[in-house]
């Protein structure tokens, strides 16, 4: 069975880091891009930022990228079979759940939702004093 683990979120004072992980079982990260997406409630889900198979490329989302650069980045290790997305210096409106995606076989990658065939489950960040 296909698909993706999602751990490491949780509640965060506003100032502090989180770094949440994406772990694929039933295949490897290997020729799959991943992207990190965010969902906040009553919102749409939207994307924070995406990562190549080879790590080489890395995108921010269109809606929030100006928000979350400089403090979010997305890695990899493929060895690992695992994606992680570190976020620093969290922020209240950074609270939303978070997914991790994946899909075989592109280049380079995307933050459109709907181009992506795996999901994570989703985690809880609650950024909160």
């Amino acid at each position: 069975q296909l698909r993706l683990v999602q751990s490491g979120g949780g509640l965060v004072q506003p100032g502090g880091s989180l770094r949440p992980s994406c772990y694929s079982s039933g295949f490897t990260w290997d020729y799959h891009a991943a992207g990190w997406f965010r969902q906040a409630l009553g919102k749409e889900r939207e994307a924070a930022l995406c990562i190549s198979d080879d790590g080489g490329s890395i995108y921010y989302g269109d809606s929030v990228g100006d928000s979350v650069k400089g403090r979010f980045t997305i890695s990899r290790d493929n060895a690992k079979n695992t994606v992680y997305l570190q976020m620093n210096s969290l922020k209240p409106e950074d609270t939303a759940v978070y997914f991790c995606a994946a899909e075989p076989g592109v280049a380079g990658c995307s933050t459109l939702a709907n181009e992506y065939t795996y999901w994570g489950q989703g985690t809880q960040v609650t950024v909160s004093s």
